[in-house]
């Protein structure tokens, strides 16, 4: 059994609903036109207007009987619509469509790495002007990260200010304290980070905002040099190339979350109930952590080196159940470790 990832599908349908809704207006406005220049204008293909306006055909208001779905005339290559089903009918929003646009807009100014928020704060008071007593509903909007953090290093990057961070690196297991100069804030797959120019290693990282232990704001600005270029993030965070140290895991029922969580490069059918499951990882020592936070129904398969890790690491553990307990023991001198939910697997994130 093997079921590979699915790639830009969901960014092309996307693509494609924008252009259906574009292009309803623009026919509107230009009856009879051409199909070659409606094309040219609209910057794709003639066969691809063709399988829009096909597409178009089976649109329309609920019932998707006659009178009810986009209607539209053909006279050689010329094309004119004929019944819009109410597009250009002036949205009339009912009260739960409205509290759920102004939950949206409020969560969405409140995201990092939004390039027009004074647009969504306009939007947002056009639609809490027009939805009356609804804005007073008891809804809070809240990030899953450190809000206050959040806010310090977006004041940061808006301001062109260098920064002082002490980060936690999960791949490493170690704090270090760093220089950088922001670039921008984003949030991916629900979490922020402030993607920046790292002096001490000379490069761009990203930094997740609950891994900074702390924040300093510094007097000089931030200097980005030429050479820098932000990440492309349009398929996530992690990157897997072949480069990667490749693992194999047997899971069992229970864990096979982990094929929807994680980028897996084979999911194949074991003894039983068992699935293989191979990934590509930026660390064996992230690795080992990684595996004995999943419990006992996870076994590694390959390579050796990790399972000799796992096994030694859990003999430890083991160990150290008998050996007595101090009568005072200092939490700050316990290893962070990173949680299961938490991959850690991205190439240039630090």
């Amino acid at each position: 059994m093997t079921r590979p990832a699915a790639r830009g599908g969901s960014r092309a349908s996307a693509d494609r609903l924008a252009r259906l809704l574009n292009l309803v207006p623009y026919l509107l406005a230009r009856p009879g036109i051409e199909l070659a220049e409606a094309a040219g204008d609209l910057g794709v293909t003639e066969r691809q207007l063709r399988e829009d306006l096909e597409l178009l055909w089976v649109c329309g208001l609920p019932g998707y009987g006659p009178g009810d779905l986009i209607d539209m005339a053909f006279d050689g290559d010329r094309v004119t619509i004929t019944y819009d089903a109410g597009i250009d009918r002036p949205l009339r929003l009912t009260p739960d469509e409205a509290l759920a646009l102004v939950v949206a807009l409020r969560m969405l100014a409140e995201t990092p790495g939004v390039t027009s928020r004074e647009a969504v704060e306009r939007a947002l008071a056009k639609i809490e002007h027009a939805a009356g007593d609804l804005v007073a509903a008891p809804v809070e909007v809240r990030l899953p990260a450190d809000t206050r953090q959040v806010e310090q290093l977006r004041a940061a990057v808006e301001s062109g200010r260098a920064l002082r961070i002490t980060y936690y690196t999960a791949a490493r297991d170690e704090t270090t304290d760093r220089v950088v100069d922001p670039l921008r804030m984003l949030m991916v797959g629900g979490r922020a980070y402030v993607e920046a120019w790292c002096r001490r290693v000379e490069a761009v990282r990203l930094f997740r905002a609950d891994r900074i232990d702390a924040v300093t704001e510094l007097a000089e600005r931030a200097v980005v040099p030429p050479q820098a270029r932000p990440h492309d993030l349009s398929e996530g965070v992690f990157r897997p190339s072949p480069d990667l140290p490749l693992i194999t895991l047997r899971i069992g029922r229970g864990e096979r979350w982990l094929t929807e969580y994680y980028p897996c490069e084979r999911v194949e059918a074991g003894d039983g109930d068992d699935w293989l499951v191979s990934l590509r990882v930026t660390d064996l020592g992230w690795a080992r952590r990684f595996v004995l936070g999943l419990g006992p129904g996870v076994t590694v398969v390959a390579p050796a080196e990790l399972a000799e890790q796992v096994g030694a690491a859990a003999v430890a553990a083991l160990d150290a159940y008998s050996a007595p307990v101090p009568a005072v023991a200092r939490a700050a001198d316990a290893p962070r470790t990173a949680a299961p939910a938490d991959p850690a697997l991205s190439v240039g994130t630090q």
